[in-house]
C-alpha cells in the first residue's frame, strides 16, 4: 500500500486558519510573510492575525527587526491595539504609520515612562495626543517607593488624562494585588483629574474620599467606573455631591481590607445597616434602585459570635438571598476563631478575582476567575482541601495560608511519611506561595513533588527555620524540583548567613 505525503499547504483552507489561529499572533506573522508563498501571504493579512499585536516578553532581537523592517510596514493599516512594553514601545510605534491604532496595553509602566514619553517633546506624541482612545497600563510602581501620592496623582495620573486627548478608556492595575500607587485627590483642586469624554475608568484609589471625589462631576461622561479602595476607614465627614453622573450604568468598588466605617459606603448606596443576608440587600440596595437590572456582589462581614442573639445558620442566610430572587448566589459562613466568623454573601457565577477569606467549608463551585487567594480558618487544612482548592480555582496564581494549627488526615499529622498514599495535585498557573502565617506542614504540602507540583512557583514567601525543617537543610530530593525557579524567596527573620540555600534555589 502506497503512503501518501501531505503537507501543511494541502490543508483545506479553512482547517489551515483553525490550525493557524491557535498559534501566537507575532510567530504566524515572522514565520508566514515573505517566504514566497501567495496563499500563506493572505492568511498572514487576516484580521484575525493582525488586528492586535502582543510583544510583550519578546526579547528575540532578530524577530523584532524584522517586525520592524518588514512586516509592520505591510500590515499597518490592520493594526488596531498593540500590548508592548517600554523597551520596545518607541520602535515599534515609529515604524510606520498605523492610521488606525487606537488601543495601546502597557505593561512594566513607571513614572519615568510618562515624564519621558507622554510629553510635546516626545516623538510618539502624535500617536498619544491624537490616536489612543484606549488605555491600559500594568503599573509597576509602588506605594512604598513613590513618596508623595499627591505629587505622584498630578505627575501621573493626571498628566495621563491632560495628555491623551481623546481617551476614553482607561485602566491602570498592578502587576499584584495592593501594590501600585493609589490615585489620591483630597486637598487637590476640583479640576485634577478631569475629563469632559472619559467613559471608562478603572483604578486604585488611596482612600473612600477618592472615590467620593471622583463622582463630583469631574468626570461627567463616565459609563463604567471600577474602582479598588486601599483605605475606607481613613475617611473623612467632608460632604461630597455625588449626584454628578447621570450616564453612569455600571460601578463596581472594591477594598482588601477588613475595615469598620460601614456607614461610609452609603454615602453611595444610601444604606446604614451592616451587609449580611438577603434582607439587607433588599432594603438597603434593592429598593433603592427599581431599575436595576442586575447586582453582581460579594460582600464579607466579621462578626463576634458572642453578640449574638441567635446562631449563625449558612441555610438561613441562603434562604434570605432566596427569598428576594438572588437564586444565583452563594453563602460562606467561616469561623476564624472560638469568637470570630466570617460570613460572605455573592453573586454567582462569582465575578471577582481577589478571594481574601477561605476556609474549610465552601460550596462545589468554579471560581473561573479568581487569581489570589487567601485561605484562613480555626481547623488545619486536610489534603484534600487543598484538593478542591485546585479543582475549584483553575486560574490561581497567587495563595496565602493562614493557618497555625497542623495539617490532618484521619486524626493523623500529614507528614512525609504518608505522603506516597495522597494524590498529587497540580496548581499549573500559581506563581507565589505565602506561608509566612502557616503551620510548616503547609510548606511540605506544596515543595513536596509527591503531594503538589508547581511549575510556574517563582515567589515564595516562609519562615526560615520552617523552610530549613522542610528541605532538610536544603539537600532533600523531594522538594527540590519545586523550589527550582522560585526567583524571589522572602524571609521576615534577619539572617546571617544565606549561602546555605542558595544552591537549593538556582534561580534566585
Amino acid at each position: 500500500m502506497s503512503q501518501s505525503n501531505v503537507h501543511l499547504l494541502d490543508l483545506p483552507t479553512e482547517i489551515l486558519l483553525n490550525i493557524l489561529r491557535k498559534l501566537n499572533n507575532i510567530d504566524v506573522l515572522y514565520s508566514l510573510l515573505d517566504i514566497n508563498n501567495g496563499r500563506l501571504d493572505i492568511f498572514a493579512h487576516e484580521k484575525t492575525f493582525t488586528n492586535i499585536l502582543n510583544f510583550v516578553r519578546t526579547d528575540n532581537i532578530a524577530l523584532i527587526d524584522r517586525f520592524w523592517i518588514y512586516i509592520l510596514p505591510r500590515i499597518n493599516h490592520n493594526i488596531k491595539y498593540f500590548i508592548l512594553e517600554p523597551v520596545v514601545m518607541e520602535r515599534i510605534l515609529l515604524a510606520t504609520v498605523y492610521p488606525n491604532l487606537t488601543e495601546l496595553e502597557l505593561f512594566n509602566f513607571e513614572q519615568q515612562i510618562a515624564s519621558k514619553y507622554f510629553t510635546d517633546e516626545s516623538s510618539l506624541r502624535s500617536v498619544f495626543q491624537q490616536q489612543i482612545t484606549s488605555l491600559i497600563l500594568v503599573n509597576n510602581d509602588k506605594s512604598a517607593r513613590v513618596g508623595s501620592l499627591k505629587e505622584y496623582t498630578r505627575n501621573v495620573y493626571e498628566h495621563i488624562l491632560n495628555f491623551f486627548k481623546n481617551l476614553t478608556y482607561l485602566n491602570i492595575i498592578g502587576p499584584y494585588v495592593m501594590l501600585c500607587p493609589g490615585l489620591s485627590l483630597c486637598d487637590l483642586p476640583s479640576t485634577t483629574f478631569y475629563s469632559s469624554i472619559l467613559t471608562h475608568l478603572c483604578i486604585m484609589l488611596e482612600t473612600f474620599d477618592d472615590c467620593l471625589y471622583l463622582l463630583d462631576g469631574r468626570l461627567k461622561q463616565l459609563t463604567t467606573l471600577n474602582v479598588t479602595v486601599y483605605s475606607i476607614d481613613s475617611s473623612s465627614t467632608i460632604v461630597h455631591n455625588t449626584d454628578m453622573l447621570p450616564n453612569l450604568k455600571c460601578f463596581s468598588l472594591k477594598s482588601y481590607f477588613q475595615f469598620q466605617q460601614y456607614e461610609q459606603i452609603p454615602l453611595l448606596l444610601r444604606h446604614r445597616n451592616r451587609i449580611i443576608d438577603g434582607t439587607c440587600v433588599q432594603n438597603d440596595i434593592l429598593v433603592h434602585i427599581p431599575q436595576l437590572h442586575s447586582l453582581t456582589f460579594y460582600v464579607s462581614s466579621y462578626i463576634d459570635i458572642r453578640d449574638l442573639s441567635h446562631d449563625l445558620s449558612r441555610e438561613h442566610i441562603q434562604q434570605t438571598l432566596i427569598n428576594i430572587g438572588q437564586q444565583n448566589a452563594a453563602t460562606i459562613v467561616n469561623y476564624l476563631s472560638m469568637y470570630t466568623a466570617e460570613c460572605s454573601i455573592f453573586s454567582l457565577p462569582f465575578a471577582f478575582d481577589y478571594l481574601p477569606c477561605l476556609g474549610n467549608i465552601f460550596p462545589n463551585i468554579v471560581f473561573n476567575y479568581v487569581t489570589y487567594l487567601l485561605v484562613e480558618d480555626n481547623d488545619g487544612f486536610k489534603h484534600e482541601f487543598f484538593v478542591r482548592i485546585a479543582r475549584s480555582f483553575p486560574l490561581l496564581k497567587y495563595l496565602r495560608i493562614f493557618n497555625i494549627e497542623s495539617q490532618v488526615l484521619a486524626d493523623m499529622k500529614l507528614s512525609s511519611d504518608h505522603s506516597q498514599s495522597y494524590s498529587m495535585i497540580e496548581y499549573p498557573h500559581l506563581t507565589s506561595l505565602d506561608v509566612s502565617h502557616g503551620h510548616q506542614d503547609y510548606l511540605e504540602q506544596f515543595l513536596n513533588e509527591t503531594k503538589a507540583y508547581v511549575p510556574c512557583l517563582t515567589e515564595l514567601k516562609a519562615l526560615y527555620p520552617h523552610l530549613k525543617i522542610v528541605t532538610n537543610n536544603f539537600t532533600r530530593e523531594e522538594t527540590r524540583r519545586n523550589c527550582a525557579k522560585v526567583k524571589q524567596l522572602i524571609f521576615f527573620e534577619q539572617l546571617d548567613n544565606v549561602q546555605d540555600y542558595y544552591h537549593y534555589f538556582p534561580s534566585l
